[in-house]
């Protein structure tokens, strides 16, 4: 029973060191989704969903590995939006998942079709933007501590909607939403290598702090593409 029990803990922590990089918990992204006033915010969740079979090909749009010192352009936000979905990416490609997105969900509209789907990825993925490990080196010092971060509000953040701000965002145009990405990323980066640098997890009241970017960027984004 205790070699069973040894290999079951050692498991546990190849996996948590080993395993793909997640994100907020569900009920996080879920939580930052309807602050913005998503009608379907309910979707939000669908895109870590969608990894269990997808593997590679959608997990590579849910970080990038910045190196210390990296400051994130425009410029950077749309090169990146090429790579979406290329499962080939190893640095990953967050901020050009969020534009391509938007894209495919504006080419999906117009064609008639069902388009939905694209918007709720969105939705993850601007929640992902706010994550501060999703936007440095994942390296082993982050894989210990990253599932913890995810869920740092998990089981409350639902029901405190309250502590969620919404900020005023105006986005008219793809370039002021890549700049509002960069400005967004240059955040989350900081605040990522502040974390390691000071080796502590992410509190909650920087949790909250940083959902509430989100869910201010997405509703300027519901409002860009005419959703509200």
């Amino acid at each position: 029973m205790k070699t069973w029990t040894k290999f079951l803990a050692a498991l546990a922590i190849f996996i948590s060191l080993n395993g793909p990089a997640w994100a907020w918990h569900d009920e996080t992204h879920l939580a930052i989704a309807k602050a913005a006033g998503y009608a379907k915010w309910y979707n939000a969740a669908g895109a870590d969903i969608t990894k269990i079979k997808a593997g590679k090909i959608e997990q590579k749009n849910h970080f990038s590995n910045n190196p210390p010192g990296t400051i994130v352009t425009p410029e950077m936000v749309l090169e990146q939006a090429s790579r979406y979905n290329d499962p080939n990416d190893t640095p990953g490609h967050l901020y050009g998942a969020i534009i391509q997105s938007i894209r495919e969900y504006r080419t999906t509209t117009r064609t008639g079709k069902y388009s939905e789907y694209h918007l709720a990825f969105c939705a993850h993925y601007v929640g992902d933007l706010s994550q501060p490990l999703h936007n440095i080196l994942h390296d082993r010092s982050t894989k210990k501590v990253h599932i913890a971060t995810d869920g740092i509000i998990e089981d409350e953040v639902l029901k405190n909607l309250s502590r969620i701000e919404i900020y005023p965002i105006k986005i008219d145009s793809e370039t002021d939403l890549a700049r509002e990405i960069a400005r967004l990323a240059n955040i989350s980066t900081k605040l990522g290598y502040q974390l390691e640098k000071e080796n502590r997890m992410l509190t909650k009241e920087e949790a909250y702090r940083q959902i509430s970017q989100s869910a201010s960027l997405f509703k300027a984004i519901l409002k860009f593409v005419g959703k509200n």
